[in-house]
């Protein structure tokens, strides 16, 4: 493995920083348009509209304590972005189903979470060649799925 200059690792360790604090500054305010934070957000784009889930699973999904998830589940509610459905195979079950307008508001925020404006100065080779590099960084030990905060 090639050694790097503290140098040189250290510019892009600051560059990283800089570019995700722009992302995330740009991510909460366009989903503060929507009212929502991010972690409603994120609770919202991990819940499949076609597919009811326990709530336990979505707690699972996002790296929470199931204690936790009732607060989330009740703002996600409160929104009418999803509903509580009794589970027909297991009545003892309630499971998050998401609701037409969490539908649309989850299209929103996949669009949201998608967006590239800060990308939008690179050729599509830039964007490959740093597509490649994230990665390698990432497969080096960084976390999957870094909390939505």
């Amino acid at each position: 493995m090639a050694q790097t200059s503290g140098t040189a690792a250290g510019d892009v360790v600051r560059r990283i920083l800089h570019v995700s604090d722009a992302m995330r500054h740009f991510m909460e305010a366009d989903l503060a348009e929507l009212g929502l934070t991010p972690a409603v957000a994120r609770a919202l784009h991990e819940l499949d509209p076609d597919r009811p889930l326990p709530a336990r699973d979505l707690a699972e999904r996002l790296g929470c304590d199931p204690s936790n998830i009732t607060l989330l589940v009740d703002k996600l509610e409160r929104l009418d972005l999803v509903r509580r459905q009794v589970d027909p195979a297991d009545r003892r079950l309630r499971t998050l189903v998401v609701s037409d307008e969490g539908r649309r508001v989850r299209d929103r925020v996949s669009r949201i979470v998608s967006d590239s404006r800060l990308l939008a100065p690179l050729t599509e080779d830039e964007l490959a060649t740093l597509r490649t590099l994230m990665w390698k960084v990432s497969d080096g030990g960084c976390p999957l799925e870094p909390p939505l905060t």
